[in-house]
């Protein structure tokens, strides 16, 4: 089926089937809603593609994030693909790799398909990402970058806001051994949260002893060593705050192991707040960082980044606050926790 074939069988023009397809508002009402009953009668799809040629829009967006393994991201990507087709824009999803070859693969075909601008969303380095965008004159949308570049929008994240919360939060409930198990020292993000905890804590007049401080990866896995090792401690923590959910959630298997109740005998704080904070036993208290924020504000910088070109404008930054949400793993400050209680895990010893 044609175009030409629309405009015979709707009897109007080709012009005003193609106006009607690209949502032009002087169609009629009247011929539109005829022109669009044809086309779903026959099954008629227009060729994107050419209309690019034609239009020199593609009404495409790209999106990078961190790969999809990472918890934080689905519900950012599935968000914007909605918001891409409440707008009628397609979504071209890739994710940021390690492989530099690979991500080069992602980039060139997104500039083969003419997208009309691009949100890098993750937390890895993506700098030579943005380079190639920029050079293309891509507009692009980054999470959590300071540059002066043009057509860069930037979305920035007030982590201190609701880690502030947090470490309140457990001071007021009388937690003095606060442990952090930090993300992995190449995430800009991990760090930026290490460094907002510490500052929280220097804010109530305390810090984190070096041996609470314990480097994770994100991972169920590297939650579970951490307390194990955090349980070899001579003075173990009653209060740990993890740079991540999953963190947290390994953490709390780890409890499981030791025989320790969450929250009774050691309180828990993650931070994102992923879909599945919300459905651990018990739910877990998180500082939440908002995905559908983060996707709407990306989204409308895109657009907006559309605008701004046409007007000569370059940039913009859009600032977002992490709140706390209060659950259940977060209790009073138990008596100083003997180390009996922080024994061996079942089934596995604990190495000094």
């Amino acid at each position: 089926m044609t175009l030409r074939e629309v405009a015979k069988r709707a009897n109007v023009s080709i012009a005003t089937v193609s106006r009607t397809i690209n949502r032009e508002p002087s169609v009629s009402p009247s011929l539109a809603r005829r022109v669009r009953r044809v086309i779903e009668e026959i099954g008629y799809y227009p060729n994107t593609h050419a209309r690019a040629l034609v239009s020199g829009h593609s009404r495409i967006f790209g999106l990078m994030i961190s790969e999809t393994m990472n918890a934080f991201f689905p519900e950012i990507s599935r968000i914007f693909e909605n918001l891409g087709f409440e707008h009628n824009f397609e979504i071209f999803l890739s994710s940021v790799a390690r492989d530099p070859r690979q991500n080069e693969i992602a980039v060139r075909r997104m500039i083969e398909r003419q997208i009309e601008g691009v949100a890098i969303l993750s937390f890895e380095e993506e700098h030579s990402l943005i380079e190639v965008f920029r050079r293309r004159r891509v507009p692009i949308v980054v999470l959590d970058i300071e540059s002066p570049g043009p057509l860069l929008k930037t979305v920035c994240i007030d982590y201190k806001h609701g880690i502030r919360q947090a470490v309140q939060h457990l001071a007021a409930m009388g937690h003095t051994r606060i442990a952090l198990i930090t993300g992995p020292t190449h995430l800009r993000t991990a760090v930026a949260r290490k460094i907002a905890v510490q500052e929280c804590m220097e804010e109530i007049g305390r810090e984190i002893p070096p041996q609470l401080l314990v480097e994770g990866g994100h991972t169920l896995e590297t939650g579970m060593k951490a307390l194990f090792l955090l349980a070899a401690s001579t003075d173990p923590p009653s209060a740990v705050l993890c740079s991540h959910d999953i963190t947290a959630m390994g953490v709390m298997r780890g409890a499981f192991e030791l025989g320790l109740d969450i929250p009774r005998d050691l309180s828990l704080v993650g931070c994102d707040d992923i879909h599945m904070a919300q459905f651990t036993t018990p739910p877990l208290t998180t500082v939440q960082i908002s995905q559908a924020e983060i996707a709407n504000i990306a989204f409308q910088a895109l657009l907006d980044s559309l605008k701004d070109q046409s007007n000569g404008s370059s940039r913009g930054v859009c600032a977002i606050q992490a709140h706390l949400v209060l659950r259940h793993t977060t209790a009073p400050a138990p008596g100083r926790l003997k180390r009996g209680r922080f024994g061996p895990a079942r089934g596995q010893s604990i190495r000094h």
